[in-house]
């Protein structure tokens, strides 16, 4: 594993430092074959369009019309948790988990020997978990099971949508399959639990009566 750096917290240098054997060697494999044997270079732009956030600017509006036109009665919470749902995720990932594990970028692992497809550029020096796998999954999470307590739908192609952004991130070489994985992890957890409070606050705009008697 690559060596240990001066900005990395004590946990980022065992993580850095230990042998995992075959999880992580099977980590790096399948980080060679999506992002040199599948790789295809007319797909690059596709990917790097892929992890913009400016590029789902239109799937943001669609789902804010749609949550409006059939969950109008809740949509001041719909809206705000999900604003809370990123806003966790991002800073959980970013802010504490990434540099308390310190492991390193694909880009920044010095235990990689072959040319890494990077068209993206390196990014920060830390990469586990992915900030655009947990928050993504955050709100695929979050709005799937909103839509399936409201309207009664499974919307199980929200995660093909994430897992399509996750896989961007090991296509451009800025993260390993196991970073998105942990990012999923994270995002799911975090949005099952502020889907926890939706349901109480939405029980309570049912029945306001019984909640201020109560």
């Amino acid at each position: 594993m690559a060596a240990y750096t001066k900005t990395a917290l004590p946990l980022a240098h065992i993580f850095n430092t230990m042998e995992i054997g075959w999880l992580t060697k099977a980590d790096k494999d399948f980080f060679y074959i999506i992002n040199q044997q599948l790789n295809w270079q007319p797909l690059d732009n596709i990917m790097l369009l892929l992890r913009q956030p400016f590029t789902w600017i239109p799937a943001y509006l669609f789902f804010l019309l749609f949550f409006y036109a059939n969950c109008r009665r809740y949509i001041i919470p719909i809206v705000l948790l999900s604003m809370l749902t990123f806003a966790l995720t991002d800073f959980t990932s970013a802010t504490i988990l990434k540099p308390l594990i310190g492991r390193l970028r694909p880009c920044h692992d010095a235990s990689i020997t072959f040319f890494i497809n990077n068209p993206a550029g390196c990014g920060g020096l830390f990469s586990m978990p992915s900030s655009h796998a947990s928050n993504h999954f955050g709100l695929s999470t979050l709005w799937f099971l909103i839509i399936r307590h409201v309207l009664k739908c499974s919307w199980y192609w929200l995660f093909l949508w994430a897992i399509v952004i996750g896989y961007s991130q090991v296509y451009v070489g800025v993260h390993f399959p196991g970073d998105i994985l942990a990012g999923a992890l994270l995002g799911v957890s975090v949005a099952s639990l502020v889907f926890i409070y939706f349901k109480k606050w939405t029980a309570s705009i049912n029945n306001p009566i019984q909640n201020i008697t109560a």
